[in-house]
């Protein structure tokens, strides 16, 4: 009698639920993952493999290059890489990507070429063009594509100076970035701009008393034959209107020589007393910039930057002028600060100074400015959301947390949230909830009211070894909205993204940059696009979520995930065949492998075999005829055979 044969069983697994490194195996679904690296949770459900990142100065991003195809008859003389040709025709020019025996690829293309014409590299002759475009396969446009992506990165330059990036900013759609200058005695702050870096000029400042209403930004400045542009009359004490005050005046490299502590004019009937010669503005080298933008008027034209290094004064930035401010502070070097409440708010140590409200140049306790004694040394503030009578602001200590209620110095209250949490120096988020990093893992508010301060809280418990392993190593944090992350970073070059969809967790993922995270800035491009930068200690910048590389180097990346033991953990199986379901937008390869029981080394273990996945993406009116794919698929199940026996695959 011909015996049954076993039914084939099939069962989906969900790719869900992050990394775990200290659950039982059993306990968990097989689609958690054991050993992950730039892998992260994708909102929509899945695990993506990460995005990469480009070096970024101003100049067109790589990741926006394009290649062109030309036809071309026999070679009179052949070209190489990198040349640049040029129709005799035309005039156009291309820098060249590949020659091949009958086409050659081509970037940064200028002009449009002419089918017929003799193609140039200077003055000798290359070919004659026979036609415009060729065919070619979606691993063809992918190697093309990442050589002209090579071309246009050559030309992005790093930071001037000397030294790791110190901070990173963006503002009004433009970023800046500061690094030490190249002997390493001063910090320089620069601007990316269409040709590179731009350094910036932080111009003079000089101090005065008892200015009249007359004394405005934008006069001239005169004391006998010396003159200067007053770029912001900045007001410390008194005001205008009373004619009783002291301050300082940002002003213009003056002309005709130096300033003197005596009597002045400005343009317009403006009177005040110069309190001595002008100095230089110039920046301590060292620090950590972190920046806040903030309106303390209501005017869109107020709209501006403020810094802190933990080194230098406080300063506020508008595009043009960089205002030092003081606090008054015996050391004055704010590490933290926050606009809330229409205050401007510094951490210096365990203190917290702010403004007067509306004026955040005038820390005057007579104006309305006060100083908060924390008790813990403040290593971040997070404005909290609420209303007009009740939102806060939180405060991180090292081991503590604390929230600030309240609208002015007339009634604050500062209440201890949470003993024995606090957060990492740099790692303050907000997203829905506030995210930091404490010694014992990933926090957020409402875990810590709802929990406490006990481990289990934390939404990181699963990894504590990672965490424990990394916490000392925090350099930086960021979120992506378009990802619904939180990110941390760590001066060794690994990273943790955090998925958290509607408020919901969805899992950690491991990251390893090639160049370090030390600093990052997130905000919007002029056309209102979401862009992140990082620092680095290369002297770079670099923008995250773009490009299929690490700066055109490989993005290394694995996911292994939980064994699973097909609902019968101690009956052996055979395993045949996986189908995974892929998406993407661009030709990928990978390699696919499994263990068997637990990976014994009593059972044959396969190898890894390599599959393709040649997404393509035709869209109509908006390609070159014969360099495109026809049905581009976008989603596409690889098929990956298998062959072993054991009680359980992972």
């Amino acid at each position: 009698m011909t015996g049954k044969l076993p039914q084939v069983s099939y069962e989906p697994i969900e790719l869900a639920g992050g990394w775990d490194q200290i659950s039982p195996s059993l306990t968990l679904a097989p689609g958690v993952a054991r050993d992950p690296l730039n892998f992260e949770c994708a909102v929509t459900g899945g695990y993506s493999r990460i995005a990469g990142y480009e070096r970024y100065d101003g100049r067109t991003s790589p990741s926006s290059a394009s290649y062109s195809m030309l036809k071309v008859a026999t070679y009179t003389n052949t070209p190489a890489t990198g040349q640049t040709i040029t129709g005799q025709t035309s005039g156009a020019t291309g820098v060249l990507i590949a020659v091949n025996a009958t086409s050659v690829a081509y970037t940064q293309g200028t002009g449009t070429f002419v089918s017929g014409e003799v193609i140039k590299v200077g003055a000798t002759t290359i070919s004659t063009i026979t036609a415009l475009g060729a065919s070619v396969t979606s691993k063809q446009s992918a190697i093309y594509t990442a050589a002209a992506m090579d071309v246009y990165r050559s030309s992005i330059q790093a930071v001037p100076g000397s030294g790791n990036v110190l901070g990173v900013a963006v503002y009004n759609g433009i970023t800046y970035a500061w690094r030490n200058n190249a002997g390493g005695t001063a910090a320089v702050m620069h601007k990316a701009t269409a040709g590179g870096w731009s350094a910036i000029s932080l111009g003079y400042e000089v101090t005065f008393s008892n200015a009249n209403m007359s004394v405005n930004d934008g006069d001239t400045l005169t004391q006998g034959g010396v003159t200067a542009t007053i770029n912001r009359v900045v007001v410390e004490t008194g005001t205008l209107l009373s004619g009783t005050n002291t301050g300082r005046l940002i002003i213009s490299a003056p002309s005709g020589g130096s300033f003197s502590g005596a009597a002045a004019t400005s343009t317009g009937g403006g009177s005040l007393t110069l309190g001595g010669a002008q100095t230089a503005i110039t920046l301590s080298p060292g620090g950590r910039y972190v920046t806040q933008n903030g309106n303390f008027t209501g005017s869109s034209s107020d709209y501006r930057m403020y810094g802190v290094d933990g080194v230098n004064r406080a300063f506020e930035f508008d595009g043009t002028v960089f205002v030092p401010i003081k606090t008054g502070a015996a050391t004055d070097n704010p590490k933290h600060l926050a606009v809330h409440r229409n205050h401007l708010f510094l951490a210096i140590g365990s203190s917290i100074l702010h403004s007067a409200p509306g004026y955040p140049y005038n820390f005057s306790i007579t104006a309305g400015a006060a100083e908060i004694a924390v008790g813990d040394v403040v290593t971040g503030m997070l404005n909290q959301p609420g209303n007009q009578t009740s939102d806060s602001l939180s405060i991180y200590g090292t081991d503590n947390t604390f929230v600030l209620y309240g609208t002015s110095s007339a009634n604050w209250s500062m209440t201890n949230f949470n003993r024995g949490t606090g957060a990492r120096h740099y790692t303050a988020q907000n997203m829905a909830s506030s995210y930091v990093l404490d010694d014992r893992g990933v926090n957020t508010m409402q875990t810590s009211l709802n929990y406490g301060n006990f481990e289990p809280a934390f939404l990181t418990y699963n990894i504590r070894k990672f965490i424990s392993e990394k916490f000392t190593k925090a350099s930086a944090s960021t979120i992506s909205r378009e990802r619904s992350q939180y990110r941390v970073f760590f001066n060794d070059g690994y990273g943790l993204y955090l998925t958290i969809a509607n408020d919901q967790f969805k899992g950690a993922m491991p990251v390893f940059f090639t160049n370090p995270v030390l600093c990052t800035a997130e905000g919007d491009d002029s056309n209102g696009n979401e862009k992140i930068f990082f620092g680095s200690s290369n002297g770079y910048v670099y923008q995250m979520d773009t490009g299929p590389s690490f700066d055109g180097g490989a993005i290394p990346y694995s996911l292994t995930l939980n064994f699973d033991s097909v609902k019968s953990p101690r009956v052996r199986k055979r395993f045949r065949h996986c189908g995974l379901e892929v998406t993407g937008s661009a030709y990928a390869e990978f390699g696919f492998s499994y263990a068997i029981d637990y990976n014994s080394a009593n059972v044959s273990q396969p190898g890894y075999v390599n599959y393709e996945t040649p997404f393509a993406v035709p869209a109509w009116d908006s390609f070159v005829w014969d360099q495109f794919t026809w049905d581009g698929a976008t989603i596409m199940p690889t098929e990956c055979e298998m062959d072993g026996t054991g009680q359980n695959v992972a």
